[in-house]
């Protein structure tokens, strides 16, 4: 928002992001409802990464990001904090020496509200024949479940499954498994000594390496996100939604990525099998936001491990797990963070309250006073007409006092007009 620094975003299914970058390059990311978090850069061994704090529900944690360029963005990846040993990877990467049978009842889901709301898009397996099987219903669950929870913390109406909705299949699910199997396998590359000592390679953990193997990838998107569909339509994607890469090459100068839609909860949501693009940044976000929950499912099974009918671990795979060298080395969390949080979205409230009070207000009088002897003459008339391009109304008009972003939908509001785009053509004027 123009003065402050600030990028409000309101997305198609009613949420809004807050996102501020500051001058020493940390920045401050506030949603209604959800975790936000603020990152500070700091170096090790010539790798950049962003030290997250996050902050949701009274409890701050860390996160840690690999910055590295790519197709001519800078992206950000995660970078675990620890490392299990090998057995324990192979333990998880490997089909189980028998199929468990996994109750709800051992979810314990059964009376939870998102589980009875998300019934008809998410059924767990019956029978888990492999830790990638558990995590794939741990990893779906704890997403819904914060979609949920985040809905009831902003007060929003949480929107049940549409009629054209296009639920979770167990082969969608099992595609999902193999690419938590594939992250299993990565974070165990990781895990060598030699390798973590090189730093952070993008060409083997990065979302780099899913748009470049000639492999077919899908990811299980972690936040509500805005896309644009092959007929120019934009739509929505929200939490626990499933898209599927393809391996196709892509061009040098890209900075988004085509990927098809293989689950919908309906309504104002991208359609089953409809092409979207996806920005480098939001598909790095999702993988991000897959190898978080894999890491947190994988602590989760290691201590229900022999509980429930999971099977024990074996000996060789019981040790602790060993903290990354780059992680020993950061800085401390930032423990003024829920601070910051709140008072970014605080402040965003108040910017956007004087927009609209400024965009509902007439032309401003500047007060009386005498008329000049002789008049200057008068300018000539500008003309704004439906159709128009951003650049050309801002070369009428000059900048605008404030811009209220809505998405696909931006309104400039100017000191005598509000002038409303949509796709960066002019389709309102007052």
């Amino acid at each position: 928002m123009a003065g402050r620094n600030m990028d409000i975003h309101h997305n198609l299914a009613g949420g809004r992001s807050v996102r501020v970058e500051r001058a020493d390059h940390s920045r401050i990311v506030a949603e209604r409802g959800r975790r936000g978090y603020v990152s500070h850069p700091y170096g090790w061994h010539g790798h950049e990464f962003g030290h997250r704090t996050y902050y949701a529900h009274g409890r701050a944690y860390d996160r840690f990001y690999a910055r590295y360029p790519y197709h001519g963005v800078y992206v950000e990846m995660y970078s675990p904090v620890a490392y299990y040993p090998p057995a324990f990877y192979g333990w998880a990467y490997n089909p189980w020496a028998v199929p468990i049978a996994y109750p709800v009842a051992a979810w314990g889901w059964g009376a939870a509200p998102w589980y009875g709301f998300y019934g008809a898009y998410f059924t767990p397996f019956p029978v888990y024949a492999s830790a990638s099987l558990w995590l794939t219903d741990y990893m779906i669950s704890t997403t819904l479940a914060a979609a949920y929870q985040a809905n009831a913390d902003a007060a929003a109406q949480q929107q049940a499954l549409a009629a054209d909705a296009a639920p979770l299949t167990p082969d969608i699910k099992n595609l999902v498994a193999q690419e938590v199997q594939r992250q299993i396998a990565v974070e165990n590359a990781e895990a060598a000594p030699q390798t973590q000592a090189a730093g952070p390679n993008p060409a083997i953990s990065g979302v780099q390496r899913l748009l470049s193997d000639n492999q077919s990838h899908v990811f299980v998107a972690g936040a509500a996100l805005d896309v644009v569909d092959a007929n120019n339509n934009e739509c929505a994607i929200s939490d626990g939604d499933v898209l599927q890469l393809t391996p196709t090459p892509l061009p040098d100068d890209a900075t988004a990525a085509t990927l098809v839609v293989m689950t919908s909860k309906g309504g104002v949501e991208c359609k089953k099998g409809a092409a979207v693009t996806v920005n480098i940044e939001d598909l790095q976000e999702m993988q991000n936001h897959m190898r978080e929950a894999i890491d947190t499912g994988m602590g989760e099974l290691k201590d229900k491990q022999g509980k429930n009918g999971l099977p024990a671990l074996p000996a060789s795979a019981s040790a602790a797990p060993t903290k990354a060298q780059f992680a020993m080395e950061a800085p401390p969390a930032d423990n003024t963070a829920q601070q910051q949080i709140e008072a970014q979205g605080a402040d965003a409230d108040k910017a956007e309250q004087e927009v609209i009070a400024q965009a509902g207000s007439g032309p401003v009088d500047n007060g009386g006073g005498a008329a000049p002897a002789v008049a200057a003459p008068a300018p000539p008339p500008v003309e704004i007409s439906l159709g128009q391009t951003v650049d050309q109304v801002t070369g009428a008009l000059g900048q605008p006092k404030n811009i209220v972003d809505l998405g696909a939908k931006k309104i400039y509001v100017f000191k005598d007009m509000k002038v409303t785009f949509k796709d960066g053509k002019v389709t309102d004027v007052q």
